[in-house]
């Protein structure tokens, strides 16, 4: 005979928990492992116990606490605290009987709502249980670290209060005004006179703690397109795009006129093109700032340009020879500039008188 509690309740049916109990209390040799099932729908994460004493029905307690979550979450970060949950239950057990004495069954349930509330709501928990037991759990999170910067990445910062400047390493603090959103790695590490490996690092810290972005070069010859998230702009947005994209000293544009720019954006339409067509300075719009404000909240995203070398009885361009080894569809014009030390706009224009070189962009 068993007995159960669930929080919330008829997450799982008496009839379907019936057909996995054997998996929820298994055999000894189980006892004391994490187990995760995956049925129902679910993946369900325990790790049954079994206490032996002779004061127990069947000379033994066993018991399994276990999380159930959705089939396709990742659980890993969970486990750990599965396990040390069920040690908690087991030295509580054997100092008051918690979890069999009748008494306290009524305790049990308020007891796995607060671990599923707290734990859910802040990723830890501290409960008293009895007098002299406090359950302390937490659900630790894995920081992946960030991806490498590059020489042509742009930074850009993205909160609006950092730490005091002395708080800095002397290479942060070095980096930090020369952070602007348009200057990419390369020229920082110019302009702040410092080696370009040390600012890649310093780069890399900030992306860590979530205070810099990387998005791509500004220049009037890139193309754009929106995504998914435009939407929002009509949401939550609104006032902090019309705020961000304002020319200084002018009044502000009207949000009508900065979704047209936005919506215009698409293959073969560049930056130019839309200030020609629309004139972002007579609607009292920054372009730059424009283009930087959609692309740190996602609303737009730009087309990179990919030249490849494609097999042509053609004669080569001997000024681009040499950098066939890079025309391979995995380096950016952006990229490639900033290793040759050449213009995007004269790049592209060698590109386009040589016959075999193509241009993908994605």
């Amino acid at each position: 005979m068993y007995r159960s509690s669930e929080v919330p309740r008829e997450v799982i049916t008496k009839a379907h928990f019936d057909t996995i109990h054997n998996y929820i209390i298994p055999k000894p040799e189980f006892q004391g492992r994490l187990m995760t099932v995956n049925a129902l729908g679910y993946k369900i994460v325990g790790c049954p116990v079994s206490i032996g004493d002779t004061k127990y029905q069947r000379n033994a307690l066993m018991f399994n606490l276990c999380f159930v979550f959705e089939q396709d979450v990742d659980t890993i970060n969970h486990e750990p605290v599965v396990k040390k949950l069920a040690s908690y239950l087991t030295q509580i057990e054997l100092e008051s009987g918690f979890l069999s004495a009748e008494r306290s069954q009524g305790l049990i349930p308020q007891f796995m709502e607060k671990v599923l509330h707290l734990l859910n709501k802040y990723g830890r928990c501290s409960i008293p249980v009895g007098e002299s037991i406090t359950v302390h759990l937490k659900v630790t999170v894995n920081i992946s670290e960030p991806p490498p910067v590059l020489d042509h990445d742009v930074p850009i910062l993205i909160r609006d209060r950092v730490r005091p400047h002395h708080e800095w390493d002397l290479t942060t603090q070095q980096v930090l005004p020369y952070i602007d959103g348009f200057n990419p790695t390369c020229r920082i590490a110019v302009e702040a006179d410092v080696e370009i490996n040390l600012v890649k690092s310093c780069l890399q810290n900030l992306l860590h703690y979530n205070i810099i972005k990387i998005i791509p070069v500004f220049q009037y010859s890139n193309m754009y397109t929106v995504t998914s998230d435009i939407k929002k702009l009509y949401s939550d947005l609104q006032e902090q795009c019309v705020l961000s994209v304002a020319i200084k000293g002018h009044t502000l544009p009207r949000l009508r006129d900065i979704m047209t720019l936005y919506t215009s954006m698409t293959h073969g339409v560049t930056v130019k093109d839309l200030c020609c067509r629309y004139n972002p300075h007579g609607l009292k719009i920054d372009e730059k700032k424009l283009i930087q404000f959609g692309v740190v909240k996602n609303l737009i995203r730009v087309l990179r340009k990919y030249p490849i070398v494609v097999p042509s009885n053609s004669e080569p361009d001997p000024r681009l020879r040499s950098l066939y080894t890079l025309f391979d569809g995995l380096h950016c014009l952006d990229e490639i500039c900033c290793k040759v030390g050449i213009g995007q706009s004269e790049l592209e224009e060698r590109i386009e008188n040589d016959p075999n070189v193509r241009v993908c962009m994605k």
